[in-house]
């Protein structure tokens, strides 16, 4: 079959931030991702830009070059567009190509806040295009293992599960230049609606989602260090900024399932010799624990030090670790490619094959949105 033809907007040679370069390209130009995908065409923020790019990336001669999103999504050879861009550009870069009918792959969060990320979920139905956000943890390979072990019934019923976390920041009150507008909520890409929110979707993905209604999950978040000294690569302070985004995150609740589910995400390193995530699980024969030492980043992972998955069993007390590992064509990628491409070889299966999806849709998203939103709204303690 044909390559998809492919757009991505985003992909600079000058970016601040290179999460397409580094979690999307190695996948497309990896033999399994050109075998099904094809970039025809980049969007950056003028067509030097994107000339630009195209000459960084060795794409060849023939990508072309867009300068505005109605350009892009005009052309009628691109089947699929890839969103990379910080997450307040993501509405008006994306929309006139789901206007267009076209496949859309946002970055997670979908949109700055739930309003844009409710006009791209309806945009997407009304238009007949297929929406995918990137939240690639559920594709991964611990959770899908998680999964297989709890619906195996070796620990019983689950009845509870809890999720401590610290990190996000190398440094307490300190924030690099790149990334200074994690400090402002209206932008909606911070702490809480990216590394906390990852966290938040994978969970949910094994247990089930939380109730709505009067047993919709309720949160406490504060902000704690509402001054943060902005720093650049050299590591000298370029200046002090007001944060209004929290830094401290507690939210409990009950799953449908009736198992509650508790979060604790501070933004600081952990303690000197803990480990920066402790997930656990409980059930009525045994208890599941997993441990990340050195990083919060469930949904990507660390190869150097990866995520440590054990199962207590009640009955005969003995401690089991569990053995989990990504696919060979993962492994031939760097770390942060692996899941996301997953979602792409998901995504071609759909496309291609009919095969119901697992990737996160633009509906999937919206459902975080509103749940993070809600939680914010009503537990932030200013």
């Amino acid at each position: 079959m044909a390559p998809i033809k492919a757009a991505i907007i985003g992909l600079s040679a000058s970016a601040k931030t290179a999460w397409a370069s580094r979690a999307h390209l190695p996948y497309l130009f990896s033999p399994l991702g050109r075998s099904k995908f094809e970039v025809v065409a980049l969007l950056n923020s003028s067509t030097k830009a994107a000339r630009a790019a195209i000459k960084a990336y060795n794409l060849p001669a023939s990508t072309k070059a867009y300068g505005t999103p109605e350009d892009l999504a005009a052309d009628p050879e691109v089947e699929l567009v890839i969103t990379n861009t910080r997450v307040d550009k993501h509405l008006e870069t994306a929309l006139p190509s789901v206007i267009a009918g076209k496949d859309v792959y946002i970055e997670w969060p979908l949109a700055a806040n739930t309003i844009e990320a409710r006009t791209l979920a309806d945009a997407v139905k009304q238009h007949g295009g297929l929406g995918i956000v990137g939240l690639q943890g559920p594709l991964g390979p611990l959770p899908k293992k998680l999964r297989e072990v709890i619906s195996s019934g070796r620990i019983g019923e689950v009845l509870s599960s809890e999720l401590r976390a610290n990190g996000g920041i190398d440094e307490r009150g300190v924030i690099p230049a790149s990334l200074s507008y994690f400090t402002e909520r209206k932008v909606g890409g911070y702490v809480y609606t990216i590394g906390f929110a990852h966290q938040f979707d994978l969970v949910q993905s094994v247990l089930g989602d939380y109730k709505t209604g009067p047993d919709a999950p309720q949160g406490f978040l504060q902000i704690q260090r509402p001054q943060v000294k902005v720093i650049d690569e050299d590591k000298a302070v370029v200046e002090t900024v007001t944060s209004d985004t929290p830094d401290l995150i507690f939210v409990h609740g009950y799953v449908d399932s009736g198992a509650s589910l508790h979060f604790r995400f501070r933004v600081d390193p952990p303690f000197p010799s803990d480990p920066a995530l402790v997930w656990t699980i409980a059930g009525t024969k045994g208890e599941i624990r997993v441990v990340a030492p050195s990083s919060t980043f469930i949904h990507i992972g660390n190869a150097a030090d990866p995520q440590k998955f054990e199962v207590h069993d009640f009955e005969t007390d003995t401690v089991d670790e569990v053995e989990w590992d990504f696919e060979d064509w993962q492994k031939e990628l760097n770390l942060q490619a692996r899941n996301i491409g997953a979602i792409y070889e998901d995504y071609y299966e759909v496309k291609k094959n009919g095969k119901q999806k697992t990737f996160v849709s633009f509906d999937d998203a919206l459902k975080r949105h509103e749940q993070l939103e809600d939680i914010l709204a009503n537990g932030l303690k200013q």
